[in-house]
């Protein structure tokens, strides 16, 4: 299979076509488009987004969106959407991976809803939940009227074919696809699994540098999009569509993936978090995490984050006179972390590849006993963090675990022990 191309660039304004001469020059919806296609158009914000938020994109294709059958209700019991009505204790929690299953599961019959917040008829907050499969969607589609969808791989790579073109991502990458767009996803190369943040807020965007200037962190030109790609096939598909909470099934006569072209901003895309142009202390101290923002879902209030998406990647540490794990903290933002690969520096034992963690808003949490014992005596030296790769989804609003996940065997109900060696040091003496 060749391999794929792209285009290149956070936000920008777009064009690509499968047919040469399959865009209109100079408008969007002429009386007739060329190859005498349907023009469409997909809005991300509202009309009267200012221009620097806006996003849309027009699609020409082989029949518009509306020709299909009629949506009817679909049973999924484990997909769950803000809000839910289930208490959520204040306790750091912690569990291992959830496993492939052995039958054929497809990508919406393995997804699993491990916490959420906020509320998704609202706009706000986000799903978070693990995507696991062993086989393609066939003649499935699916989109999510609900919320953008962040894929984050942990096992496997993923095909993700899309009315907008097709991308593959592995581990190491991540895949943004907009609300409303319509795709399906396919193993790589064996099962799937991963991390899946479902944002009913504001799109990602990039966080400002501020201070740190024009360059650094995630740079706008690592981000690809796809080019034009089409199926011009007629038979019995399916649309699944995500809407209000529930999920949704409806027939049509042939593949919904056939946008012959289309310009615009708002597109799936893909990003590798290697390229991710780490900025670090170079004399004392910890900073904050969110040094390490790659994505952010801004909220209504200027520095609480709807969501942000923030990954602890390969990088070298070479603080003085400081302790370099994460200090102990309580915060009002919530954290939900995942681990890609390797060993997070602050949790050298129980939190695995695949495996998760949730600290919400005032919950205590740090380094585990015997990290803060060999960090607080380890003679300093400048040293690599590699092999590794954590990454977080923080929020202003509490996240609240699923039933599933607060009686789920996985979850390790002795996650609290690994602080119980902390005992008194204070001796009255400096």
């Amino acid at each position: 299979m060749a391999e794929l191309q792209y285009l290149t660039g956070f936000g920008n304004e777009h064009e690509t076509e499968a047919l040469p001469g399959a865009l209109p020059v100079g408008q969007f919806s002429p009386q007739q488009c060329p190859y005498r296609l349907y023009a469409e158009q997909l809005t991300s914000t509202a009309f009267t987004a200012p221009r620097a938020a806006n996003r849309r994109t027009w699609m020409y294709r082989l029949r518009p969106s509306v020709a299909m059958g009629e949506f009817t209700p679909l049973h999924h019991e484990m997909w769950k959407t803000a809000p839910q009505n289930v208490p959520t204790p204040p306790n750091p929690m912690r569990w291992d991976p959830l496993p492939v299953p052995d039958a054929p599961t497809d990508f919406i019959d393995g997804l699993v809803t491990v916490a959420l917040n906020g509320d998704a008829k609202a706009q706000l907050g986000m799903g978070i939940h693990i995507y696991r499969a062993n086989t393609d969607m066939g003649n499935r589609v699916f989109y999510n009227a609900d919320g953008e969808m962040l894929f984050i791989p942990q096992l496997g790579g993923v095909r993700a074919e899309t009315e907008l073109g097709v991308l593959e991502v592995k581990p190491g990458e991540i895949l943004v696809i907009p609300r409303g767009i319509k795709f399906r996803v396919a193993p790589l190369d064996g099962p799937i699994r991963g991390y899946l943040c479902e944002n009913y807020g504001a799109p990602f965007i990039l966080p400002e540098r501020g201070p740190v200037g024009s360059n650094g962190y995630a740079n706008d030109r690592d981000f690809h999009y796809p080019v034009a790609w089409f199926e011009d096939q007629e038979g019995e598909y399916e649309l699944l569509a995500k809407f209000c909470g529930g999920l949704f099934s409806a027939p049509v006569d042939h593949s919904p993936l056939d946008v012959v072209a289309w310009t615009g901003n708002s597109a799936p895309y893909k990003y590798d978090l290697a390229r991710f142009n780490v900025m670090n202390t170079v004399s004392f101290d910890h900073p904050d995490p969110s040094i390490f923002t790659v994505l952010t879902s801004p909220s209504d209030t200027e520095g609480w984050a709807n969501a942000d998406f923030v990954i602890f990647p390969p990088r070298w540490m070479v603080a003085e006179d400081t302790f370099r794990p994460p200090w102990y903290h309580r915060n009002i933002m919530s954290e939900f972390m995942g681990l890609i690969e390797g060993v997070y520096d602050a949790k050298e034992t129980g939190f695995v590849p695949g495996g998760m963690s949730l600290h919400n808003a005032m919950t205590p949490h740090g380094p585990e006993a015997e990290v803060f014992d060999k960090a607080s005596t380890v003679e300093l030296a400048p040293q690599r963090y590699q092999d590794t790769m954590a990454f977080m989804l923080e929020s202003r609003y509490v996240i609240e675990p699923t039933r599933f996940a607060l009686d789920t065997p996985l979850r390790q109900t002795d996650y609290q022990s690994c602080w119980s060696g902390l005992t008194k040091h204070f001796n009255g003496e400096r």
